[in-house]
């Protein structure tokens, strides 16, 4: 027996709307463009957001630091040279300097005592009274950073006396307020050491004149001060290098020539290499052949041979900054990546169905590129922008650090570290801070830009 089907009448009432009560739940998604969506995967990576807050305060420091802190950073504090952050700023006040031309038991020397001090050791003078040492024909006075071993590491030899009518020595070379280790060895007829030598240990203090107080404007009422008050000498965060030049200012002055360089050049050598390589990818053929010979003829020239000779031609000599041979040599030298970078993008969206179908249409040139070209590559350019600043940076650092960049006086965190490196033992903080400086901004730019790379690429996007 054949089924047939039943045949059912619709009724009115099955054509009537379902309740809101029974109908299905809607699930409504706020659209969001591109450069929203990409905002939001940027905020979700921690890193990045992390590495853009240090990249703002960093040119925070660098273009509103100097309106907060209006330090010169080419003035020499001389009394506070190569001071660590946090030293004693203290200096006691004594009278103006005279010249020592004579020894007395009033100046606090106390014969038969052998190596003394005669009086207070201070950054004015320290003053040396010794008897005479037996079978010694004269004297040979040194100084020491460290306590005195043995006769063969005495330390830094100040005066040669070659009799021993003079026992007595007044010590005025570059004095520090720190402790000094003085010795006098006895010289024999001929004038070397015989093995015999005293030591002592000296306490150096920091003073100043009141003359000095006022000229450096350290107190409101100089005139009020009298020989034993403390003064509080001017404050340095960072310390100072071994010029007695302040560091933050200088590390805010060698951010503005580092990130000048480290921005400006990138900006040009990308945007070359983006025309260069959409032009290239976009005309295509023999052309686009041509012209990537081109760039790998750039990519073989070596960059520090060209350094040398953009510094020649525009007559940079020894101990100049060669500020522009650096930017034009980085700007030449460094355009074939992005070019290559955004030849290939090109080629890539050149051959997609929207593409295409907007020539069907009748799109032309310009609206294919203003409209297609250029936003689908937006991302891959400020990625490439973001890897090729910390790059700069780093270029301008170590020539900088050899001696072809930018040179002293004028300061940036490369010879920074080529000053600090001369004192890295004795001053490790006039290397630390420079070389800090470049590391956080590399490491900044770098992670940011992986973070971009990630926000921007079009196939990670969220589409729950």
């Amino acid at each position: 027996m054949e089924n047939n089907p039943v045949i059912r009448r619709l009724r009115p009432a099955d054509l009537e709307p379902l309740s809101s009560q029974s109908a299905a739940p809607l699930l409504v998604r706020p659209s969001r463009s591109y450069w929203q969506d990409a905002w939001g995967r940027l905020k979700s990576n921690k890193r990045a957001l992390v590495s853009l807050y240090l990249i703002i305060g960093l040119l925070l420091f660098t273009f509103a630091g100097p309106l907060v802190w209006r330090v010169d950073p080419a003035l020499q504090d001389i009394d506070q040279i190569s001071v660590p952050p946090g030293a004693d700023r203290g200096a006691m006040v004594v009278d103006p300097f005279v010249a020592w031309d004579n020894v007395s038991l009033d100046d606090g020397y106390q014969g038969g005592t052998g190596l003394s001090l005669a009086g207070d050791p201070t950054t004015q003078s320290v003053r040396l009274h010794w008897d005479a040492i037996p079978g010694a024909s004269g004297y040979r006075v040194y100084r020491n950073n460290y306590p005195t071993q043995d006769a063969d590491a005495l330390g830094l030899p100040l005066l040669q006396i070659n009799n021993t009518q003079q026992m007595y020595y007044e010590d005025r070379l570059d004095l520090r307020a720190q402790t000094y280790y003085y010795s006098v060895a006895a010289l024999d007829e001929s004038g070397q050491l015989t093995g015999d030598y005293e030591s002592l240990q000296a306490d150096v203090v920091r003073v100043i004149t009141v003359n000095e107080v006022r000229a450096r404007d350290l107190s409101d009422n100089p005139d009020a001060l009298q020989p034993g008050d403390q003064v509080r000498l001017s404050w340095h965060p960072l310390g100072t290098d071994y010029l007695g030049r302040d560091m933050l200012a200088r590390l805010m002055a060698g951010a503005r020539v580092s990130l000048f360089i480290g921005l400006l050049a990138p900006l040009f050598f990308v945007a070359f290499g983006v025309l260069y390589g959409a032009t290239s990818g976009f005309v295509g053929g023999r052309f686009d052949s041509v012209m990537m010979r081109f760039a790998d003829f750039v990519v073989a020239l070596p960059f520090l041979l060209f350094m040398i000779l953009f510094q020649v031609v525009f007559g940079i000599g020894p101990g100049e900054s060669g500020i522009v041979p650096m930017l034009i040599a980085l700007i030449i030298l460094s355009w074939p990546a992005t070019a290559r970078l955004v030849r290939g993008q090109i080629l890539q969206i050149r051959e997609e169905a929207y593409v295409s179908a907007a020539r069907l249409l009748g799109a032309s040139q310009n609206y294919l590129i203003l409209r297609h070209m250029i936003p689908n590559t937006l991302g891959v350019i400020l990625v490439t922008l973001t890897f090729a600043v910390p790059a700069a940076i780093f270029t301008e650092a170590f020539l900088s650090f050899i001696g072809m960049g930018v040179a002293p006086p004028t300061a940036s965190w490369g010879s920074m570290c080529n000053e600090g490196l001369k004192t890295m033992l004795t001053h490790p903080h006039e290397l630390i801070f420079p070389a800090a400086m470049i590391s956080i901004t590399v490491l900044a730019f770098n992670l940011l830009g992986d973070g971009l790379r990630d926000a921007l690429d079009a196939k990670m996007r969220n589409t729950e």
